[in-house]
């Protein structure tokens, strides 16, 4: 009986091909870029101690076959990063972390302007097929309660809407904490990106896995 399930030598198997097939899509790498600011880019920090290094190392000890390119760019606001999102995008993209708002929230900016740039570039991402892990961001308590809560619904509110990956306060467990933070108290010293990296990874496994399982549909 076992003997008639053999293939003949020298024909090959629908479900070997099959196998080969899957097996060199999981082989490709899956590529993410990270789209955000400053503290995407690792601003005051030494090559390998800033997001996407950390990050990246965090997923190569998970397993997982990923690529993970910096498009942080330091200052860079809501706008800036709907400006430059075609070109930060190459057609071999399969996933995008967004972290951008941070700085539209540091200079004051209307939160409606916020919503309305991450607005255009999730349909933009949504056209293009890409999976996405939003993170969230909180604005300074000196703009006040009503900006606050204005500023900070944005995040979950575009998440819901999109059905995205959504990682809902960036900073979470850095934030004010000054032995976690660079001199300035808003940058994350190696130490603090280390709390970042390990809260969001299990969030951009998530994404990984989606995008994975994208390329093989």
């Amino acid at each position: 009986m076992a003997a008639a399930l053999l293939v003949a030598p020298g024909i090959p198997s629908a479900m070997a091909e099959e196998a080969k097939a899957d097996a060199k899509l999981t082989a490709q790498p899956v590529k993410v870029v990270a789209l955000g600011t400053s503290l995407t880019a690792g601003y005051g920090l030494e090559q390998g101690q800033g997001f996407v290094p950390q990050l990246q190392a965090a997923l190569d000890e998970a397993g997982l076959s990923v690529v993970l390119e910096n498009a942080g760019v330091s200052g860079d606001t809501s706008a800036g990063g709907l400006a430059r999102l075609d070109w930060s995008l190459n057609d071999d993209v399969d996933a995008v972390i967004v972290e951008l708002g941070s700085n539209d929230a540091l200079r004051g900016f209307e939160p409606q302007q916020t919503r309305e740039n991450l607005t255009a570039i999730l349909d933009a991402l949504k056209e293009r097929g890409l999976p996405v892990l939003l993170t969230g961001m909180l604005a300074p308590p000196n703009l006040g309660e009503e900006y606050g809560e204005e500023f900070a619904s944005i995040y979950p509110d575009l998440a819901a809407e999109y059905d995205v990956l959504f990682y809902p306060f960036f900073l979470e467990g850095v934030a004010a904490e000054a032995a976690l933070n660079q001199a300035d108290g808003i940058h994350p010293n190696p130490d603090g990106v280390a709390v970042i990296v390990e809260a969001i990874t299990p969030y951009a496994v998530q994404l990984v896995e989606h995008a994975r399982k994208d390329k093989s549909s």
